[in-house]
Protein backbone atom coordinates (compact mmCIF):
# COMPACT_ATOMS: atom_id res chain seq x y z
CA UNK A 1 0.00 0.00 0.00
CA UNK A 2 1.52 3.24 -1.19
CA UNK A 3 1.46 5.64 1.47
CA UNK A 4 3.37 8.28 0.94
CA UNK A 5 2.44 12.00 0.41
CA UNK A 6 2.84 13.84 -2.26
CA UNK A 7 2.60 17.57 -2.46
CA UNK A 8 0.94 19.68 -0.05
CA UNK A 9 -2.10 18.44 2.19
CA UNK A 10 -5.68 19.95 2.23
CA UNK A 11 -6.20 22.36 4.64
CA UNK A 12 -2.53 23.41 4.62
CA UNK A 13 -2.28 27.13 6.77
CA UNK A 14 -0.58 28.99 4.03
CA UNK A 15 -0.13 32.12 5.72
CA UNK A 16 1.77 35.52 6.97
CA UNK A 17 3.55 36.19 10.13
CA UNK A 18 3.83 39.43 12.31
CA UNK A 19 4.39 40.93 15.82
CA UNK A 20 2.52 43.27 17.51
CA UNK A 21 5.51 45.21 18.72
CA UNK A 22 6.80 45.68 14.74
CA UNK A 23 3.30 46.93 13.05
CA UNK A 24 1.12 48.25 15.37
CA UNK A 25 2.13 51.11 16.81
CA UNK A 26 -0.37 53.40 18.76
CA UNK A 27 2.27 52.51 21.85
CA UNK A 28 0.37 54.54 24.17
CA UNK A 29 -3.28 54.64 22.57
CA UNK A 30 -6.38 53.42 24.43
CA UNK A 31 -4.67 52.37 27.82
CA UNK A 32 -1.58 50.31 26.79
CA UNK A 33 1.36 50.64 28.67
CA UNK A 34 4.76 50.95 28.02
CA UNK A 35 6.70 47.45 26.51
CA UNK A 36 9.73 46.77 26.51
CA UNK A 37 10.00 46.86 22.69
CA UNK A 38 8.32 50.64 22.79
CA UNK A 39 12.13 51.03 25.21
CA UNK A 40 14.39 49.93 22.31
CA UNK A 41 16.02 53.49 20.44
CA UNK A 42 16.82 52.65 16.95
CA UNK A 43 20.73 52.64 16.99
CA UNK A 44 22.37 52.89 13.44
CA UNK A 45 23.19 48.95 12.56
CA UNK A 46 26.10 49.78 10.13
CA UNK A 47 28.23 52.47 13.06
CA UNK A 48 31.26 50.09 13.38
CA UNK A 49 31.29 49.75 9.25
CA UNK A 50 29.91 46.33 9.13
CA UNK A 51 26.26 44.93 9.47
CA UNK A 52 25.32 45.09 13.41
CA UNK A 53 21.90 42.46 12.84
CA UNK A 54 21.37 43.04 16.11
CA UNK A 55 21.34 46.39 17.79
CA UNK A 56 18.33 45.35 20.49
CA UNK A 57 19.89 45.02 23.79
CA UNK A 58 19.47 47.70 26.28
CA UNK A 59 21.01 47.77 29.84
CA UNK A 60 19.85 49.67 32.91
CA UNK A 61 21.85 52.76 31.70
CA UNK A 62 19.90 53.38 28.80
CA UNK A 63 16.62 52.35 30.02
CA UNK A 64 16.46 55.10 32.39
CA UNK A 65 18.08 57.63 29.55
CA UNK A 66 15.51 56.37 27.26
CA UNK A 67 12.81 56.94 30.07
CA UNK A 68 14.32 60.18 31.12
CA UNK A 69 14.57 61.94 27.55
CA UNK A 70 12.98 59.64 25.10
CA UNK A 71 12.96 63.12 22.74
CA UNK A 72 16.43 62.47 21.90
CA UNK A 73 16.17 58.98 20.58
CA UNK A 74 14.03 57.39 17.89
CA UNK A 75 11.71 54.50 18.66
CA UNK A 76 10.66 52.55 15.49
CA UNK A 77 8.90 50.12 17.34
CA UNK A 78 6.80 52.72 18.75
CA UNK A 79 4.83 53.37 15.14
CA UNK A 80 5.09 50.04 13.60
CA UNK A 81 3.33 50.54 10.40
CA UNK A 82 0.00 52.08 12.23
CA UNK A 83 -1.55 48.40 12.04
CA UNK A 84 -3.75 49.74 14.74
CA UNK A 85 -5.63 52.09 12.63
CA UNK A 86 -5.14 50.03 9.74
CA UNK A 87 -5.92 46.78 10.56
CA UNK A 88 -9.18 46.52 7.97
CA UNK A 89 -7.07 47.57 5.23
CA UNK A 90 -4.13 45.55 5.61
CA UNK A 91 -6.24 42.11 6.57
CA UNK A 92 -8.30 43.09 3.50
CA UNK A 93 -4.94 42.91 1.36
CA UNK A 94 -4.41 39.19 3.52
CA UNK A 95 -7.59 37.96 2.37
CA UNK A 96 -6.77 38.83 -1.29
CA UNK A 97 -3.64 36.91 -1.65
CA UNK A 98 -5.99 33.95 -0.02
CA UNK A 99 -4.44 33.89 3.62
CA UNK A 100 -5.34 30.81 5.43
CA UNK A 101 -4.17 31.99 8.56
CA UNK A 102 -2.84 35.00 9.72
CA UNK A 103 0.14 34.86 12.40
CA UNK A 104 -0.08 37.87 14.67
CA UNK A 105 0.69 38.52 18.53
CA UNK A 106 -0.99 40.19 21.69
CA UNK A 107 1.12 43.00 23.61
CA UNK A 108 1.16 42.32 27.25
CA UNK A 109 0.98 45.86 27.89
CA UNK A 110 -2.07 46.42 25.81
CA UNK A 111 -3.95 43.88 28.14
CA UNK A 112 -3.13 44.73 31.43
CA UNK A 113 -0.37 47.98 31.20
CA UNK A 114 2.08 47.61 33.44
CA UNK A 115 1.49 43.70 34.38
CA UNK A 116 0.53 43.80 37.68
CA UNK A 117 -3.62 45.06 37.31
CA UNK A 118 -6.30 42.83 38.82
CA UNK A 119 -8.43 43.43 35.94
CA UNK A 120 -7.09 43.57 32.13
CA UNK A 121 -7.60 46.55 30.08
CA UNK A 122 -11.25 46.35 28.54
CA UNK A 123 -9.58 48.39 25.54
CA UNK A 124 -6.84 46.46 24.66
CA UNK A 125 -9.01 43.39 24.52
CA UNK A 126 -11.27 45.28 22.32
CA UNK A 127 -8.81 45.63 20.01
CA UNK A 128 -8.08 42.50 19.60
CA UNK A 129 -11.67 41.07 19.03
CA UNK A 130 -12.28 42.94 16.10
CA UNK A 131 -9.04 42.44 14.34
CA UNK A 132 -9.92 38.88 14.70
CA UNK A 133 -13.48 39.38 13.91
CA UNK A 134 -11.79 40.71 10.98
CA UNK A 135 -9.42 38.06 9.85
CA UNK A 136 -12.59 35.65 10.68
CA UNK A 137 -14.75 37.70 8.45
CA UNK A 138 -12.33 36.45 5.62
CA UNK A 139 -12.24 32.59 6.61
CA UNK A 140 -8.41 33.66 7.87
CA UNK A 141 -7.82 31.55 11.00
CA UNK A 142 -5.95 33.62 13.93
CA UNK A 143 -2.63 31.84 14.89
CA UNK A 144 -1.35 33.79 18.14
CA UNK A 145 1.69 34.11 19.53
CA UNK A 146 1.13 35.47 23.33
CA UNK A 147 4.50 36.73 23.86
CA UNK A 148 6.70 38.15 21.03
CA UNK A 149 9.67 39.70 22.38
CA UNK A 150 8.11 42.17 24.57
CA UNK A 151 6.20 42.60 28.22
CA UNK A 152 5.69 45.39 30.08
CA UNK A 153 8.44 46.96 30.94
CA UNK A 154 7.05 47.40 34.38
CA UNK A 155 8.04 43.93 35.04
CA UNK A 156 11.59 44.37 33.86
CA UNK A 157 12.14 47.75 36.42
CA UNK A 158 10.23 45.98 39.18
CA UNK A 159 11.53 42.00 38.92
CA UNK A 160 14.17 42.34 36.48
CA UNK A 161 11.90 40.31 33.69
CA UNK A 162 12.05 36.81 33.70
CA UNK A 163 14.90 36.39 35.99
CA UNK A 164 11.85 36.16 38.72
CA UNK A 165 9.21 33.63 39.22
CA UNK A 166 7.36 36.65 40.44
CA UNK A 167 6.12 36.63 36.59
CA UNK A 168 4.95 33.29 36.33
CA UNK A 169 1.36 34.14 37.98
CA UNK A 170 1.63 37.16 35.83
CA UNK A 171 2.01 35.72 32.81
CA UNK A 172 -0.97 32.89 33.60
CA UNK A 173 -3.17 35.16 34.41
CA UNK A 174 -2.63 37.13 30.90
CA UNK A 175 -2.76 33.94 29.07
CA UNK A 176 -6.00 32.62 30.60
CA UNK A 177 -7.53 36.18 30.01
CA UNK A 178 -6.82 35.98 26.73
CA UNK A 179 -8.11 32.29 26.10
CA UNK A 180 -11.22 32.80 27.74
CA UNK A 181 -12.16 35.98 26.09
CA UNK A 182 -10.67 34.23 21.98
CA UNK A 183 -11.83 30.93 22.90
CA UNK A 184 -14.27 31.43 20.57
CA UNK A 185 -12.25 33.29 17.71
CA UNK A 186 -8.80 31.62 18.00
CA UNK A 187 -7.77 27.69 18.28
CA UNK A 188 -4.18 28.00 17.12
CA UNK A 189 -1.97 29.59 19.72
CA UNK A 190 1.50 29.58 20.59
CA UNK A 191 3.53 30.51 23.98
CA UNK A 192 6.45 32.05 23.14
CA UNK A 193 8.15 33.82 20.04
CA UNK A 194 11.80 31.72 19.52
CA UNK A 195 12.04 30.74 22.98
CA UNK A 196 16.47 30.03 22.45
CA UNK A 197 16.79 33.97 21.48
CA UNK A 198 17.00 34.29 25.33
CA UNK A 199 20.24 33.10 25.17
CA UNK A 200 20.72 36.13 21.79
CA UNK A 201 19.55 38.98 23.99
CA UNK A 202 18.90 38.79 27.30
CA UNK A 203 16.47 41.83 26.98
CA UNK A 204 14.58 41.40 23.98
CA UNK A 205 13.78 37.29 24.95
CA UNK A 206 13.35 37.57 28.67
CA UNK A 207 12.95 41.27 29.58
CA UNK A 208 16.38 41.21 31.66
CA UNK A 209 18.58 44.51 32.05
CA UNK A 210 22.24 42.53 31.65
CA UNK A 211 24.18 44.60 33.37
CA UNK A 212 22.13 43.82 36.68
CA UNK A 213 22.77 40.08 36.15
CA UNK A 214 26.01 38.48 37.89
CA UNK A 215 25.96 35.08 35.65
CA UNK A 216 24.48 36.10 32.20
CA UNK A 217 24.50 32.81 30.78
CA UNK A 218 23.24 31.48 34.35
CA UNK A 219 20.40 34.19 33.85
CA UNK A 220 19.10 33.22 30.60
CA UNK A 221 18.94 29.21 31.83
CA UNK A 222 16.87 30.51 34.82
CA UNK A 223 14.76 33.15 32.92
CA UNK A 224 13.63 30.20 30.57
CA UNK A 225 12.98 27.95 33.23
CA UNK A 226 11.29 30.09 34.48
CA UNK A 227 9.45 30.65 30.72
CA UNK A 228 9.04 26.99 30.14
CA UNK A 229 6.94 26.48 33.81
CA UNK A 230 4.79 29.79 32.28
CA UNK A 231 4.40 28.49 29.38
CA UNK A 232 3.36 24.85 30.64
CA UNK A 233 0.71 25.99 32.92
CA UNK A 234 -0.49 27.95 29.89
CA UNK A 235 -0.92 24.59 27.80
CA UNK A 236 -2.79 23.85 29.98
CA UNK A 237 -4.63 26.43 30.37
CA UNK A 238 -5.31 26.34 26.71
CA UNK A 239 -6.26 22.96 27.05
CA UNK A 240 -9.35 22.92 29.58
CA UNK A 241 -10.45 26.11 28.16
CA UNK A 242 -10.71 25.68 24.61
CA UNK A 243 -10.68 21.58 24.10
CA UNK A 244 -10.16 21.48 20.30
CA UNK A 245 -6.81 24.27 20.33
CA UNK A 246 -4.09 23.60 18.65
CA UNK A 247 -0.81 25.45 21.22
CA UNK A 248 2.73 25.31 20.48
CA UNK A 249 6.34 26.07 21.64
CA UNK A 250 8.71 27.74 19.27
CA UNK A 251 12.40 28.34 18.64
CA UNK A 252 14.33 29.90 16.11
CA UNK A 253 15.24 26.52 14.31
CA UNK A 254 19.61 26.77 13.50
CA UNK A 255 20.51 23.67 11.79
CA UNK A 256 24.47 23.43 12.43
CA UNK A 257 26.75 21.72 9.81
CA UNK A 258 30.14 20.65 10.73
CA UNK A 259 32.67 22.37 9.28
CA UNK A 260 34.74 19.04 8.48
CA UNK A 261 34.77 15.17 8.83
CA UNK A 262 37.25 15.91 11.39
CA UNK A 263 35.55 13.61 14.46
CA UNK A 264 35.95 16.66 16.99
CA UNK A 265 33.77 19.67 14.37
CA UNK A 266 30.99 16.39 14.09
CA UNK A 267 30.77 16.30 17.97
CA UNK A 268 30.74 20.07 18.54
CA UNK A 269 27.85 19.94 15.63
CA UNK A 270 25.90 17.54 17.81
CA UNK A 271 26.91 19.73 20.34
CA UNK A 272 25.71 22.60 19.00
CA UNK A 273 22.07 21.57 17.70
CA UNK A 274 21.72 20.09 21.15
CA UNK A 275 21.75 23.56 22.51
CA UNK A 276 19.17 24.43 20.05
CA UNK A 277 16.96 21.35 20.80
CA UNK A 278 16.98 21.83 24.94
CA UNK A 279 13.68 24.18 24.45
CA UNK A 280 11.64 22.00 22.42
CA UNK A 281 13.02 18.89 23.81
CA UNK A 282 11.60 20.49 27.36
CA UNK A 283 8.67 21.67 26.36
CA UNK A 284 7.66 18.67 23.49
CA UNK A 285 8.85 16.26 26.10
CA UNK A 286 7.85 17.50 29.56
CA UNK A 287 11.82 16.77 31.13
CA UNK A 288 14.88 18.60 31.48
CA UNK A 289 17.24 16.65 29.03
CA UNK A 290 20.07 14.48 30.37
CA UNK A 291 22.44 15.68 28.26
CA UNK A 292 22.04 19.20 29.60
CA UNK A 293 23.32 18.14 32.96
CA UNK A 294 27.12 18.24 31.75
CA UNK A 295 26.46 21.86 30.18
CA UNK A 296 25.39 23.23 32.97
CA UNK A 297 27.83 22.12 35.17
CA UNK A 298 30.86 22.81 33.05
CA UNK A 299 29.20 25.99 32.68
CA UNK A 300 28.61 27.00 36.77
CA UNK A 301 24.93 27.17 35.92
CA UNK A 302 22.59 25.93 38.66
CA UNK A 303 19.02 25.90 37.79
CA UNK A 304 16.82 27.29 41.13
CA UNK A 305 13.54 24.92 40.94
CA UNK A 306 11.15 24.11 43.25
CA UNK A 307 8.80 21.44 44.17
CA UNK A 308 6.30 20.85 41.92
CA UNK A 309 8.35 22.03 38.53
CA UNK A 310 8.59 19.06 37.29
CA UNK A 311 5.07 18.53 37.71
CA UNK A 312 4.41 21.26 35.91
CA UNK A 313 6.60 20.69 33.16
CA UNK A 314 5.43 17.02 32.42
CA UNK A 315 1.64 18.07 32.58
CA UNK A 316 2.21 21.25 30.16
CA UNK A 317 3.91 20.17 26.73
CA UNK A 318 2.80 21.39 23.52
CA UNK A 319 0.80 19.85 20.61
CA UNK A 320 2.96 21.22 18.11
CA UNK A 321 6.51 22.40 17.64
CA UNK A 322 6.71 25.60 15.55
CA UNK A 323 10.12 27.04 14.14
CA UNK A 324 11.63 30.19 12.14
CA UNK A 325 14.05 29.20 9.84
CA UNK A 326 16.45 31.93 8.68
CA UNK A 327 19.83 30.46 8.23
CA UNK A 328 22.20 27.24 9.04
CA UNK A 329 25.26 27.32 10.96
CA UNK A 330 29.07 25.81 10.34
CA UNK A 331 30.22 24.66 13.81
CA UNK A 332 33.90 23.68 14.53
CA UNK A 333 35.94 22.76 17.64
CA UNK A 334 36.83 25.45 19.05
CA UNK A 335 37.23 27.47 22.72
CA UNK A 336 34.04 29.21 22.17
CA UNK A 337 31.74 26.99 19.90
CA UNK A 338 29.14 26.48 22.71
CA UNK A 339 28.78 30.74 22.62
CA UNK A 340 28.34 30.75 18.82
CA UNK A 341 25.79 27.67 18.76
CA UNK A 342 23.30 30.10 20.48
CA UNK A 343 23.71 33.21 18.80
CA UNK A 344 21.84 33.98 15.65
CA UNK A 345 24.41 35.44 13.37
CA UNK A 346 27.58 33.23 13.60
CA UNK A 347 31.48 34.53 12.40
CA UNK A 348 31.63 30.90 10.24
CA UNK A 349 30.15 31.28 6.91
CA UNK A 350 28.93 28.54 4.55
CA UNK A 351 31.81 28.79 1.57
CA UNK A 352 28.89 26.99 -0.22
CA UNK A 353 26.45 29.45 0.39
CA UNK A 354 25.18 32.97 -0.70
CA UNK A 355 24.37 35.54 1.67
CA UNK A 356 21.77 38.24 2.05
CA UNK A 357 22.26 41.74 1.92
CA UNK A 358 22.23 41.35 5.70
CA UNK A 359 24.76 38.65 5.43
CA UNK A 360 22.75 35.87 6.52
CA UNK A 361 23.41 32.54 4.72
CA UNK A 362 20.83 31.58 2.62
CA UNK A 363 20.26 27.54 2.91
CA UNK A 364 17.05 26.30 1.18
CA UNK A 365 17.99 22.62 1.82
CA UNK A 366 18.72 23.23 5.66
CA UNK A 367 15.31 23.55 6.38
CA UNK A 368 14.75 20.45 4.79
CA UNK A 369 17.02 18.86 7.34
CA UNK A 370 15.72 20.69 9.77
CA UNK A 371 12.19 19.66 9.39
CA UNK A 372 12.81 15.79 9.45
CA UNK A 373 15.00 16.17 12.14
CA UNK A 374 12.66 17.67 14.15
CA UNK A 375 9.99 15.29 13.08
CA UNK A 376 12.24 12.24 13.88
CA UNK A 377 12.38 13.75 17.19
CA UNK A 378 9.18 14.70 18.43
CA UNK A 379 6.40 13.21 16.16
CA UNK A 380 4.41 15.85 16.80
CA UNK A 381 3.47 18.23 13.96
CA UNK A 382 5.52 20.99 12.78
CA UNK A 383 4.64 24.34 11.90
CA UNK A 384 7.19 26.62 9.95
CA UNK A 385 5.79 30.29 11.27
CA UNK A 386 8.67 32.78 9.98
CA UNK A 387 11.16 32.19 7.19
CA UNK A 388 11.69 34.97 4.39
CA UNK A 389 14.59 37.66 3.02
CA UNK A 390 15.12 41.23 4.60
CA UNK A 391 15.82 43.17 1.26
CA UNK A 392 16.27 46.79 0.35
CA UNK A 393 13.17 46.89 -2.49
CA UNK A 394 13.23 50.00 -4.79
CA UNK A 395 10.52 51.49 -6.40
CA UNK A 396 10.97 50.97 -10.23
CA UNK A 397 10.19 53.43 -13.00
CA UNK A 398 6.70 51.58 -13.25
CA UNK A 399 5.61 52.53 -9.28
CA UNK A 400 6.12 48.75 -8.99
CA UNK A 401 8.09 46.29 -6.88
CA UNK A 402 10.10 44.05 -8.93
CA UNK A 403 10.94 41.91 -5.49
CA UNK A 404 12.09 38.78 -7.92
CA UNK A 405 14.62 38.02 -5.49
CA UNK A 406 12.34 37.12 -2.69
CA UNK A 407 9.58 35.18 -4.95
CA UNK A 408 13.10 33.01 -5.47
CA UNK A 409 13.98 32.65 -1.56
CA UNK A 410 10.80 31.79 -0.48
CA UNK A 411 10.16 29.59 -3.84
CA UNK A 412 13.13 27.67 -3.19
CA UNK A 413 12.33 26.72 0.59
CA UNK A 414 8.39 25.73 -0.21
CA UNK A 415 10.50 22.99 -2.54
CA UNK A 416 12.16 21.91 0.27
CA UNK A 417 9.05 22.01 2.71
CA UNK A 418 7.16 19.63 0.15
CA UNK A 419 10.57 17.71 0.04
CA UNK A 420 10.41 17.05 3.81
CA UNK A 421 6.49 16.63 3.67
CA UNK A 422 7.10 13.86 0.93
CA UNK A 423 10.17 12.04 3.83
CA UNK A 424 7.22 11.81 6.62
CA UNK A 425 7.21 15.00 8.05
CA UNK A 426 3.92 16.54 9.46
CA UNK A 427 4.02 20.23 8.43
CA UNK A 428 0.76 21.83 9.81
CA UNK A 429 1.09 25.46 7.62
CA UNK A 430 3.51 27.99 6.47
CA UNK A 431 3.51 31.71 7.63
CA UNK A 432 5.92 33.69 6.06
CA UNK A 433 7.33 37.08 7.92
CA UNK A 434 6.54 40.10 7.41
CA UNK A 435 4.13 39.54 5.03
CA UNK A 436 3.40 43.43 5.10
CA UNK A 437 6.29 45.41 5.47
CA UNK A 438 7.17 46.15 8.95
CA UNK A 439 9.64 47.01 11.75
CA UNK A 440 12.96 45.38 12.21
CA UNK A 441 13.14 43.43 15.02
CA UNK A 442 16.77 42.98 15.38
CA UNK A 443 17.78 46.68 13.97
CA UNK A 444 14.86 48.58 14.36
CA UNK A 445 14.60 49.59 10.36
CA UNK A 446 12.40 50.27 7.91
CA UNK A 447 14.68 49.80 5.32
CA UNK A 448 14.98 45.92 6.01
CA UNK A 449 12.03 44.75 4.17
CA UNK A 450 10.57 41.43 4.24
CA UNK A 451 7.17 41.65 3.00
CA UNK A 452 4.86 40.62 -0.23
CA UNK A 453 3.39 44.56 0.71
CA UNK A 454 5.72 47.90 0.96
CA UNK A 455 4.67 49.84 3.38
CA UNK A 456 5.91 54.05 1.95
CA UNK A 457 7.71 54.50 5.46
CA UNK A 458 11.74 55.24 5.79
CA UNK A 459 14.19 54.34 8.90
CA UNK A 460 13.05 57.65 10.91
CA UNK A 461 9.24 56.87 10.77
CA UNK A 462 8.76 59.15 7.98
CA UNK A 463 6.46 58.26 4.60
CA UNK A 464 2.58 58.29 3.99
CA UNK A 465 2.19 54.67 5.29
CA UNK A 466 0.80 53.89 1.34
CA UNK A 467 0.29 50.04 1.15
CA UNK A 468 1.73 48.45 -2.89
CA UNK A 469 1.28 45.32 -3.51
CA UNK A 470 5.01 43.83 -4.50
CA UNK A 471 5.59 41.36 -7.44
CA UNK A 472 5.45 38.84 -5.09
CA UNK A 473 2.14 39.42 -3.80
CA UNK A 474 0.41 38.00 -7.13
CA UNK A 475 3.33 35.22 -6.81
CA UNK A 476 1.85 34.22 -3.56
CA UNK A 477 -1.32 34.77 -4.07
CA UNK A 478 -0.91 31.91 -7.21
CA UNK A 479 0.96 29.42 -4.58
CA UNK A 480 -1.55 29.75 -2.14
CA UNK A 481 -4.47 29.20 -5.27
CA UNK A 482 -3.06 25.75 -6.10
CA UNK A 483 -1.87 24.51 -2.56
CA UNK A 484 1.83 24.85 -3.72
CA UNK A 485 1.63 23.22 -6.99
CA UNK A 486 2.29 26.65 -8.93
CA UNK A 487 5.91 28.16 -7.80
CA UNK A 488 6.91 29.18 -11.54
CA UNK A 489 6.49 33.09 -11.42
Amino acid sequence: MDTKQTGFPKGFLWGGATAANQIEGAYLEDGKGLSTSDLVAYKDPYAKGTVDNFTFNVNSSELEEYLVHPDKYLFPKRWGIDFYHRYQEDIALFAEMGFKVFRLSISWARIFPTGLETEPNEAGLAFYDKVFDECLKYGIEPLVTMSHYEMPITLTQKYNGWLSRELIPLFEKFATVILERYKNKVKYWITFNEMNMTLNSLYTGSGILEDLAENKLEAAYQASHHQFLASALAVKAAHKIIPDAKIGCMINQIEAYAKTTKPEDQLQAVKSNQLNMFFPDIQARGTYPSYMARYFSENDIEIRMEAGDERILKEGTVDFVAISYYMSHVTEAREDASELAVTFDSPIKNEYLELSQWDWPIDPIGLRISLMKLYDRYELPLFVCENGLGAKDVIAADGKIHDDYRIDYIKKHIEQMQEAIEDGVDLMGYTTWGCIDLISCGTSQMSKRYGFIYVDQDDRGDGTLKRTPKDSFYWYKKVIETNGEKLEG
